[in-house]
């Protein structure tokens, strides 16, 4: 039986999935991963560590199954995290630059008063911002100086993860990625499907290091002899980004319906007729490129968005996200406590970089509970700015919201989000919803029908009264307010 090998490369973890040809999962493996933040609004990861947690997962899985029937990989990935390395091997010329960095927070800031913004919308259907790896490119460029050799020798290579996957996956005969990855860089013309030179000299980013853009269920490479426990000649049949993959887990495939991935940060998208630029602060993008054809969609990132209850919950010596989850629900509300994590600035539909964290309302009453439970009012309220936005750019209400990733695991979060959106929330019965999107598309590339069906769903009924609901609305505009103030 057909078998499909899924790679989820997130930015806390890499999960390895072994599906079968029904889209049932057979075996899982997962690695943690590491992330630096050596400065203010700084973040890395060590693209080494990245690459090893894949092989690690990989080993694991090929050690409980074996790799026979394994006729593909599919891959999904963390976006906008740029890896730059020497084609010549050795040791990265510098960390692998998270899609959570600002650091060139200031260099985007002095585009947008030049006036570049509506030539890169216009080409991208992105607003120039630092979530993005064209002005990190051109940091690395300026600020490195092994980078700016390996340049000059004709030897740099970057891209985003699954880049860099492909690249180690089979022996660095395959520098690609996939138009869902490249879409999410500033440098790539959605129209043209190729990488445009007026944005990379736009940005100072060379755009001769950058790999060969192609569709999305491509046939990639194949697996090098000893780059991993699979066997030399397995080809990878699929790459897209994480939030593309997990759209495609949910079986959407035409307009109208939106999922949201609930993660370090989260992603909503839905599907567009055509390409499309926002007038609500979300962001134009492929969602992906198949048999001939580009899908386009409409997406609102949300920087910090899971990753606040982690953060909370270690500023309240609490072990876990989980525990903090247990401690919020035992008030019945956060008794005028807000918090926004603007940890790393504010995403969309915001995009203010000087946006900082803020929790206000304190008074001699509140406790620990009540910031544990504004921390998940937080969480749900970003999610209901961008669902909230999406319906003003596409003209019409959305009936429901479909939820993956591992916040989504969380009921009682769940709930709190359908309260405050107003709307059902709908999750699948799978974790690994971009895994399984992934793996979807590599077995379309084989030919195989595989079953649409990604099994029961469960479904958060709104309860909150609308009256309630507007308070509580109205409530977290004036916080988001607040934390913006500082850059007004």
């Amino acid at each position: 039986m057909s078998r499909i090998l899924a790679i989820d490369q997130g930015t806390t973890n890499t999960k390895v999935v072994l599906f079968d040809a029904s889209l049932t999962p057979v075996a899982r493996a997962s690695r943690p991963t590491r992330t630096h933040y050596p400065a203010d609004g700084w973040a890395e990861q060590s693209a080494d560590e990245i690459w090893q947690s894949v092989r690690a997962a990989i080993g694991e899985v090929v050690a409980a199954e074996g790799a026979g029937g394994i006729e593909g990989i599919a891959i999904s990935n963390q976006r906008e995290t740029l890896v730059l390395w020497d084609a010549e091997g050795g040791p990265a010329p510098c960390p692998a630059i998270l899609w959570q960095c600002r650091r060139t927070a200031g260099r985007c800031a002095e585009l947008i008063a030049e006036g570049h913004d509506e030539t890169v919308v216009a080409a991208t259907g992105l607003g120039i911002n630092p979530l993005f790896p064209a002005s990190k490119l051109a940091w690395a460029m300026e600020n490195v100086d092994r980078v700016a050799e390996l340049h000059a020798a004709g030897r740099l290579r970057g891209g985003t993860v699954d880049t860099w996957l492909l690249w180690n996956l089979t022996g660095g005969a395959a520098f690609a990625t996939d138009h869902s990855n490249a879409s999410r860089t500033l440098l790539f013309d959605t129209a043209k499907l190729d990488w445009s030179e007026e944005l990379a000299s736009l940005f100072g980013a060379p755009h001769d290091v950058l790999p060969k853009p192609m569709p999305s269920d491509s046939r990639f490479g194949v697996t090098a002899e000893s780059a991993t426990a699979l066997p030399a000649g397995v080809p990878i049949l699929s790459v897209m980004g994480d939030s593309h993959a997990a759209l495609y887990g949910h079986d959407i495939r035409a307009p109208g319906e939106v999922k949201a991935t609930f993660g370090t940060g989260s992603s909503l998208m839905t599907l567009t007729p055509e390409r499309t630029a926002s007038g609500n602060g979300l962001s134009g993008t492929i969602a992906w490129s198949e048999g001939g054809r580009t899908a386009y969609a409409l997406e609102g990132n949300i920087t910090v968005s899971a990753q606040a209850a982690a953060y909370v919950a270690g500023l309240l010596g609490l072990p876990s996200p989980a525990a903090l989850s247990d401690l919020a629900q035992t008030v019945p509300d956060a008794n005028g406590v807000s918090f926004v994590p603007a940890l790393a600035g504010l995403g969309a539909p915001h995009w203010d970089d000087a946006a900082r964290g803020t929790i206000g309302g304190l008074t001699l009453s509140a406790g620990p509970a009540h910031i544990a439970r504004a921390t998940f009012e937080a969480i749900a309220h970003q999610v209901a700015d961008v669902f909230e936005a999406m319906e003003r750019d596409i003209g019409q209400p959305l009936a429901a919201l479909k939820a993956d990733g591992g916040a989504s695991g969380n009921d009682w979060l769940m709930q709190l989000q359908a309260d405050l959106l107003g709307r059902p929330v709908l999750r699948r019965d799978m974790a690994e919803i971009g895994a399984r999107g992934a793996a979807s598309m590599a077995l379309r590339a084989l030919g195989h029908a595989a079953k649409e069906a990604a099994g029961p769903m469960v479904r958060f009924a709104p309860l909150m009264k609308d009256a309630e609901r507007h308070r509580h609305r109205a409530a977290w505009v004036a916080a988001v307010a607040q934390a913006r103030a500082r850059s007004a």
